[in-house]
């Protein structure tokens, strides 16, 4: 009420002021407020407003920290308890080393039996529980009525599909005779050897069950959406940091808005 009074006692005056010295036949100039209570009343409410633009943004700004950060700690959560898990089933998966004592093929016979394989219309499709007993089950099944088994793999990388061949020769006991680039993937071929014995267990003890691996291509995928997540999120908290710490500069630099 006071600083009201003042504002309304030097508006009074400085009226009275530009009256007594106003020109003849000239009306009253509009008067300035440059200096006086009522632009610092002025400032002072357009300040307030505008820190209270900033203080919201701020808020809001560092409770989508909070919320990321929150949501990344219950991701890295879940990805530890995958990782446990897989760590479960690679313990139960122990794969054969393969025999260094292999049976050899010539040149001449490899490219026999690859065209032979390739010609083949029934084959083995590994799917996304990968190697487990039930396929080399399946291999033993091929060789019991031909001498090769097509074997074909959806997967990309190249890496990935010779590793799978040499699972298969190791957990099987044949000889890979080559692998081959198809439409719908790789196809690995495999010779089932002239010294081939039919074993009297087809399914292997050592390998995971078809539920098992089932189970722990899940857990393979989730690790991988969780990671990719986490990435996502991280990135999201750095922009966040980004933008509170632009807007500190920014009010540090420009106290007065």
């Amino acid at each position: 009420m006071t600083l009201r009074r003042c504002h309304l006692i030097e508006e009074g005056v400085r009226i009275k002021v530009a009256e007594t010295f106003q020109v003849a036949n000239e009306p009253l100039a509009k008067t300035s407020t440059v200096g006086t209570l009522s632009e610092f009343l002025d400032f002072v409410a357009k300040y307030r407003e505008l820190e209270k633009e900033n203080n919201e943004l701020d808020i809001q700004i560092e409770a989508q920290k909070e919320h990321l950060e929150r949501e990344m700690r219950n991701q890295e959560r879940k990805l530890s308890i995958s990782v446990k898990k897989l760590a479960k089933f690679n313990s139960l998966w122990q794969p054969v080393e393969q025999d260094v004592d292999l049976e050899t093929i010539t040149v001449e016979e490899r490219e026999c039996l690859r065209k032979m394989g390739l010609k083949l219309t029934s084959c083995l499709v590994l799917g996304r529980r990968g190697i487990f007993d039930g396929v080399i089950e399946g291999v033993h099944q091929h060789w019991k009525h031909r001498e090769v088994v097509k074997v074909i793999t959806m997967q990309r990388a190249f890496v990935r599909v010779i590793y799978t061949a040499k699972l298969l020769i190791a957990e099987s006991g044949g000889i890979l005779v080559s692998v081959e680039k198809l439409k719908e993937g790789h196809a690995i071929i495999i010779y089932r050897g002239k010294n081939y014995r039919r074993p009297s267990k087809l399914m292997t003890d050592n390998l995971l069950t078809k539920r098992e691996a089932l189970q722990m291509s899940f857990e393979l995928q989730r690790i991988g959406s969780l990671k990719f997540f986490a990435y996502q999120r991280q990135q999201a908290i750095l922009d966040l940091k980004l933008k509170l710490a632009e807007l500190k500069e920014r009010r540090a630099g420009n106290p007065q808005g």
